[in-house]
């Protein structure tokens, strides 16, 4: 069989060369060492003493640059990669072995995004995967690797050469793919991407104004005084209430799965987009992020346990905390990084799960749900189930 190229892969092949022959260009104009040689006598040029001179003029032109202006640099560029929703800078990659990576394009609110959304019990919604992978766009009959969230598909080795798996993690990738767990592309990992650029300025303000430095963990004080600062956004006066504090220290523990005394910023960046989006979005809105796979989830979800056309309010609550559990007949729960999320509370593992329940009153049993109202109490936490992190990223009350 022939190898088949797709146009995406042309233009990248011609975006390579152009910048190889940019960076050549650039090298030449910007090295001060190259005019300098030419300053040198007529007895150093080419000999090996004006070779070193020109090494020690070189390093103490870089001596000379003040370290502050590194530093800043590094934190301009990392708030740069949290505007644009960008993980690595191109820059970064190393071009040899992986593709250029994705230019994400934050979403845009429609005008009639909270009216209420058309999602039916009945029928049920097909789902079909794409054909072609989506990174280079061609049909072969190798593998490949559906995303449970999105219909997206992509071969192992274009995965690798993205620098989206690597190591270890690509057995895991292998392993859980086709399994009814399943594995988050990066296109839906990132729940950050679901913001748009007026949701993401609000949240990057007040980042800044916190005191918070992209891409660094965050032990409990510092989440505990996040959280205090946070609350006096808008007024000064106000503070947490004890429960509340309690409530943020839950929060801490749930997004620390492996108890490792921190949460790492991915984690910490996805909690803190599913709060603004639960703050600043309709149901209606989020409602309409879901999807297909989503959706059909949701709907077997209530099948299940509906008798008739509504489930319990016992049966909603414990919705809201499977879709963080691993649906797997053969083998019981357990925690790994490759996870839709944390373990259910019925787990053997669960037991810090099961110290933090609450008796629910009687009524609660009493009251039933239908279907618009169940997936309406349920969609936040479907889409905090999307990362392939242990972490749970919002937890469900009770």
């Amino acid at each position: 069989m022939g190898v088949l190229m797709s146009k995406r892969q042309t233009v990248e092949q011609v975006q390579k060369v152009s910048l190889a022959v940019s960076a050549f260009k650039d090298g030449l104009r910007d090295r001060p060492s190259i005019r300098r040689s030419g300053e040198l006598s007529g007895s150093q040029r080419g000999t090996m003493e004006g070779s070193v001179q020109e090494v020690q003029e070189e390093k103490e032109a870089e001596a000379g640059t003040p370290v502050v202006q590194e530093e800043s640099g590094v934190k301009r560029a990392a708030w740069e990669r949290l505007r644009d929703g960008r993980g690595v800078e191109p820059e970064e990659f190393d071009r040899t072995s992986r593709f250029t990576p994705p230019a994400f394009i934050r979403p845009t609110r429609k005008l009639d995004d909270d009216k209420p959304a058309d999602i039916f019990l009945e029928p049920r919604e097909p789902v079909v995967n794409d054909e072609m992978c989506d990174i280079c766009e061609v049909w072969t009959a190798e593998s490949l690797f559906p995303c449970r969230v999105c219909t997206r598909v992509f071969h192992d080795g274009c995965l690798r050469r993205m620098g989206y798996i690597q190591g270890d993690s690509a057995a895991e990738v292998t392993e859980m793919a086709h399994t009814e767990t399943g594995w988050s592309c990066h296109h839906c990992d990132n729940l950050n991407l679901l913001l748009t650029e007026e949701e993401m300025y609000s949240l990057t303000e007040t980042f800044q104004r916190c005191k918070v430095i992209p891409d660094c963990s965050l032990t409990l004080e510092d989440f505990l005084r996040f959280r205090h600062q946070a609350a006096k956004r808008g007024d000064s006066n106000r503070v947490l209430s004890d429960e509340q504090e309690e409530q943020a220290a839950r929060q801490f523990a749930a997004l620390d799965p492996e108890h490792r005394g921190h949460i790492e910023w991915p984690d910490f960046l996805c909690h803190e987009s599913l709060l603004l989006l639960q703050q600043l979005r309709p149901q209606n809105s989020l409602l309409r992020l879901l999807t297909v796979k989503e959706r059909e989830r949701a709907r077997a979800t209530f099948l299940a346990q509906s008798r008739g056309n509504t489930v319990s309010e016992a049966e909603c609550r414990r919705a809201q905390h499977s879709w963080f559990c691993k649906h797997l007949a053969q083998a019981p729960c357990t925690v790994s990084i490759s996870h839709v999320g944390p373990i259910a509370d019925g787990s053997p593992a669960s037991s810090s799960k099961n110290q933090d329940k609450v008796t629910r009153p009687a009524q609660q049993e009493s009251r039933t749900v239908d279907w618009p109202t169940f997936l309406r109490e349920n969609v936040i936490y479907i889409l905090a189930a999307r990362p392939n992190s242990a972490a749970i990223h919002l937890k469900p009350p009770g």
